[in-house]
């Protein structure tokens, strides 16, 4: 239950910037108006031509786009505090390309390549890695042809027909506090106990299915195949198959219901093998790391409803996930056994008005609730409480947070700037490894509850 919440230390964060402007003279040219006019226009034309970038071909349109997500930090883990500069996680920066082509009045193909782009990791830095995980990552490498009748394929890295299904936003949110998707915002930092120990194994996001993914989010990009229908009455249906024999579909709304605007969607996948996917799930393989075989399943949804005369919201989504190798692991096959479901849900509520004529100002607050059973990956028994060496098995773990914040929108230079706050409390309970299974009693680990506080901005172009 959440409560007491107090973010221990506070900071203060204060930018200041100074632009210089410099006037240079401008040279005119005067025309020339005798018998060189014409060369000379041709030849300024042809260096025009020479110096511009342009497409590869003007039968395939090109669009460039793209943000940036840049923000401050601050964190206590309650021996512990720190402040730092982060890419946000929870929508990074990245550059894009996108166009399609017209084939005819009913067939049309396009394609799309996007990177994103982390200078510092909000959520897989850690107490003694100040930055985590930083660097290029390819997002989306497709194509794909679109016919207005029967629908569209798309060929090659992309997301899935569950993409985003559990997190479906009507709001300014999405940019910088996903609701239901927490790890984003600072969960890359690791496990303290009571006593003020750090665990060298875990973080705080590895409690939500190990991998931070929450039970039926499709947020992972594979290569694959996707189907999706055209749209009817405001509804659309889609399916993906991927490499290694992961597959989902989903269906999905958006529309106007009287005064309320609303998108919501269901999904449901499957992953049965390889490497590909083996992120998804708590298990791999029949003995732990012994090959990448998967075998987990989940369902999850999502709805976001804007009342249109107010800007009154209510995000909401919740997901089941049932990883079946759980009973087939080495380390349950002792007198504990595994236990195999993972459920979350989450609720975000506010208000989102223009009151001022710069842009929409959005204020919420947020709950979250995950509930996890065992997964693949030991922790230090000293850590865990469960012996004074050697290993533990995790029998289950449990994530709550609570947070607020508000944004404010710049529509004149696409940009939002934002604050929001976050209280996380976690339970992990584990039993001593011994000769390779749990054999130990079940032992609640004493963990330290985790503040956060995100201020930044995101300009979009």
């Amino acid at each position: 239950m959440i409560g007491g919440v107090n973010l221990r230390r506070g900071f203060v964060a204060a930018t200041a910037a100074g632009l210089l402007l410099s006037v240079g003279a401008t040279q005119t040219f005067a025309a020339d108006l005798g018998g060189n006019c014409c060369a000379d226009l041709e030849e300024r034309i042809a260096e025009l031509e020479a110096t511009t970038a342009r497409k590869g071909n003007r039968k395939v349109s090109l669009t460039v786009y793209g943000q940036v997500n840049q923000g401050v930090l601050a964190w206590d883990d309650g021996f512990e505090s720190n402040v730092g500069v982060y890419t946000n996680d929870n929508s990074r920066t990245r550059i894009g390309f996108r166009g399609n082509a017209k084939i005819n009045s009913e067939w049309s193909a396009g394609y799309r390549l996007e990177i994103g782009v982390r200078s510092a990791n909000s959520k897989r830095f850690t107490q003694d890695d100040p930055t985590g995980e930083s660097g290029l990552d390819l997002r989306d490498s497709h194509w794909y042809i679109d016919n207005k009748s029967l629908g569209r394929v798309t060929v090659g890295r992309g997301g899935t027909a569950t993409d985003q299904i559990t997190e479906i936003n009507l709001t300014q949110t999405a940019d910088f506090a996903k609701y239901s998707d927490v790890e984003d915002t600072g969960l890359g930092l690791s496990l303290r106990n009571g006593a003020g120990a750090l665990s060298g194994r875990y973080q705080y996001r590895r409690l939500i299915g190990v991998h931070g993914d929450q039970p039926g989010e499709g947020e992972r990009r594979f290569d694959a195949v996707t189907y999706r229908t055209p749209e009817l009455a405001g509804f659309t249906a889609s399916a993906t198959w991927a490499n290694d024999d992961y597959w989902d579909i989903a269906l999905r709304y958006a529309g106007e219901l009287g005064p309320f605007k609303v998108a919501a969607g269901i999904g449901y996948g499957e992953i049965t093998d390889g490497s590909q996917t083996q992120t998804a799930c708590a298990f791999i393989g029949g003995g732990v790391g012994t090959n990448s075989d998967t075998r987990c399943n989940q369902f999850g949804g999502s709805v976001s409803i804007l009342h249109n005369p107010t800007g009154l919201f209510l995000n909401a989504a919740a997901g089941v996930k049932e990883d079946e190798l759980a009973s087939h692991s080495a380390l349950f096959q002792g007198p504990i056994a595994a236990d195999d479901e993972q459920t979350f849900w989450s609720i975000q509520a506010g208000i989102e008005r223009k009151w001022t004529p710069f842009g929409k100002t959005t204020i919420y607050g947020e709950y979250y609730d995950y509930s996890g059973g065992s997964n693949n990956r030991t922790i230090e028994a000293t850590f865990a409480g469960t012996g004074a060496a050697g290993n533990a098995a995790v029998l289950s773990t449990e994530l709550r947070s609570v947070g607020f914040g508000v944004a404010q929108g710049f529509d004149a230079a696409a940009l939002t700037l934002y604050l929001s706050y976050r209280h996380v409390e976690a339970d992990l309970t584990a039993s001593q490894v011994v000769g390779g299974v749990a054999a130990g009693p079940a032992t609640a680990a004493n963990l330290e509850d985790l503040d956060l506080v995100f201020a930044g901005g995101i300009i979009k172009f």
